[in-house]
């Protein structure tokens, strides 16, 4: 049965019989609709459906203070952090605990334990009040009255210092200028040699107690000056009168009480010169020192001015140095002097006198001769033509000084051609000394000189990236130079048919006889007078003190050596001789191929030789 009604949208409202079921079986039917729907897997939407929204699940955070970071992130990190530091830890401990083999610099060569000792001699030649650090156990002050009680009317009465020329107690000054200007050239071209070799300070202190002295030697105050004090002491004793003096008595220094005389001279420009060179130099060894440099530079020009104003020879005049140290010109001194006050101002007007055609033909640039070559404390020509030569190799100043700058080049290297064994300009002992002063006595200090001289020439043509030179057609390397060198040294340090160091000290056999007053006679309390310390020198016993670093006149042209002390040809040391030693074991000492030369500290107060170019003008703009 079927009811009829209107529906209210339009149509006719059927209701069937079925819709009028029991609410049982309506809930029945829709358990049964539930189980189905069960009995399969929902995806995520149709849960979200049924479920609804759930809750997310919260993270967690870590306060630092300055920043927040998620724990997760915070763990990580120091967890990583930790594992880095663990895996370096066992690292470090493999790498200590692993045995290994240490690397140990290598040993000084024999050209730096010769160096050491070389340096040595010059603190026991020290004259005056002596400084705590000296290192010379048996020398003490000594001449501590230089100039005070003198009568010839010198200016300057204290006259204390400087050095003992060489087994006496004269300061002969010209020699000692000479050893101090070579000192300086040493350290002006090799000061990190002499840094590795821990004496740089100990060179430095060594030039100071020379300078310090020879501004004593004149009015260094002054701009002008009329006297320079040549000489202190006295050794000529061939007038007979008794009197004595140091050559005729034999008295540690620093028992001497007989008068010490002074020299002057007014007319002595080879001296006057030298010390400037000596002056000059120096002030570029202490250009840090600002003060103390100036002074030096200020000296030297006091000196240059009387050397050039007041012509004359230091020797003349039949006084002491004409005995033992006579000058033979001055016009090799003044391109010498002249070379080096132009390093130390940069003035060209010394350039400029240095380099003159008429003073280089003066000084025998242009004649040669039987010494020509030959550098030693009378002759500096060769020595201020291996310095200007330096010049045109690294700064070339051309017009006007390049004509007489090329011939000095020229001639440098026709004298170290002479060095060379394939030519024959000087010959050699058996045992392949090279005789530069033709077989004369005490031939090691012209050696030492030339072995300097040779070492720094291949040294500049090394930084002017110069493999070697010519002698006539035939080219040389720069390594056939040093070679020259190392065989003289080699020979001087024992390397000789008689197996005898001529250093003193260094090696085992070498002389003990030295001909040197204070290293003869004990230092003991008792003081000998002039003639008691005869039964000193004339004892056949080795000398009491090691005077270590001396290097003594050594031996004759058939490589024969007598060590006796009364004979001075074989025997005894010299400043000036020691003063080449040093220079050639520190020019040869070392790694030549990691330390060089300085190129540029000797230019220090050299100006640009050509004017700056002016700046090119601004960009044109529209």
């Amino acid at each position: 049965m079927s009811m009829y009604g209107r529906d209210p949208w339009g149509g006719p409202l059927e209701i069937n019989a079925t819709d009028s079921a029991t609410d049982d079986d309506r809930s029945r039917n829709l358990n049964e609709l539930d189980r189905a729907a069960l009995s399969r897997p929902l995806d995520e939407t149709q849960q979200s459906w049924l479920l609804g929204p759930g809750e997310q699940k919260k993270k967690r955070y870590v306060d630092l203070g300055c920043i927040i970071v998620s724990r997760k992130i915070f763990i990580w990190t120091v967890g990583t952090i930790l594992a880095a530091a663990f895996i370096v830890g066992i690292i470090t401990v493999i790498v200590k605990n692993v045995p290994r083999h240490h690397k140990h610099p290598p040993p000084p060569d024999n050209y730096t334990l010769a160096l050491h000792k070389a340096l040595m001699f010059f603190n026991a030649q020290k004259s005056g009040k002596l400084p705590r650090h000296n290192n010379v156990s048996w020398r003490g002050n000594s001449c501590l009255n230089d100039g005070k009680s003198d009568k010839s009317g010198a200016v300057l009465k204290d006259l204390v210092g400087g050095y003992y020329d060489a087994g006496d107690a004269i300061k002969f000054h010209f020699p000692q200028a000479f050893a101090m200007t070579m000192l300086s050239w040493s350290v002006i071209e090799y000061s990190a040699k002499y840094e590795a070799a821990g004496e740089l300070n100990h060179v430095k202190d060594i030039i100071k107690w020379g300078t310090d002295y020879f501004l004593k030697t004149f009015n260094s105050t002054s701009d002008t000056i009329s006297q320079l004090v040549s000489q202190v002491g006295s050794g000529d004793t061939s007038g007979g009168t008794g009197d004595p003096n140091d050559h005729s008595c034999w008295m540690r220094p620093e028992d001497i009480d007989y008068p010490r005389p002074v020299t002057v001279c007014s007319t002595c420009s080879d001296l006057a010169a030298e010390m400037a060179a000596a002056l000059a130099s120096a002030s570029i060894v202490f250009k840090d020192n600002k003060v103390y440099s100036k002074k030096l530079v200020h000296g030297a020009e006091t000196l240059w001015k009387f050397a050039r104003n007041q012509r004359g020879l230091y020797s003349a005049g039949g006084v002491d140095a004409a005995i033992f140290y006579n000058s033979s010109m001055y016009w090799d001194e003044f391109a010498w002097g002249g070379a080096w006050l132009y390093y130390a101002t940069g003035n060209q007007s010394y350039l400029y006198l240095a380099s003159h055609p008429t003073l280089a033909k003066h000084a025998g640039a242009f004649w040669g001769g039987p010494d020509y070559g030959v550098l030693s404390w009378d002759n500096k020509l060769t020595g201020a033509q291996v310095l200007l030569t330096r010049l045109r190799l690294f700064l070339s100043p051309g017009y006007p000084y390049e004509q007489t700058l090329k011939t000095y080049h020229n001639q440098t290297s026709i004298v170290m051609c002479s060095f060379l064994p394939y030519f024959t300009s000087f010959n050699r002992t058996r045992g392949g000394l090279i005789q530069l002063n033709h077989g004369r006595p005490q031939p090691l200090q012209y050696v030492a000189n030339a072995a300097f001289l040779a070492t720094l020439f291949s040294d500049y043509l090394d930084a002017a990236d110069t493999p070697g030179w010519y002698c006539g057609p035939n080219f040389y390397s720069t390594d056939v130079l040093r070679k020259f060198a190392e065989t003289q040294i080699d020979y001087i340090l024992g390397k000789n048919p008689r197996k005898m160091s001529y250093l003193v000290g260094f090696g085992n056999h070498y002389p003990k006889h030295v001909h040197h007053r204070g290293a003869s006679i004990p230092n003991g309390k008792i003081k000998y007078n002039c003639k008691g310390g005869y039964r000193w020198r004339d004892s056949k016993n080795p000398n009491p003190h090691t005077i270590i670093g001396a290097m003594v006149a050594g031996p004759d042209k058939h490589d024969g050596f007598h060590d006796v002390r009364t004979n001075y040809n074989y025997t005894e040391p010299t400043l000036a001789g020691n003063a080449g030693l040093v220079a050639a074991l520190v020019a040869l000492s070392g790694d030549r191929t990691t330390t060089k030369i300085d190129k540029n500290t000797i230019f220090s107060a050299v100006p640009p030789m050509f004017p700056t170019p002016p700046p090119p003008p601004a960009p044109w703009k529209p």
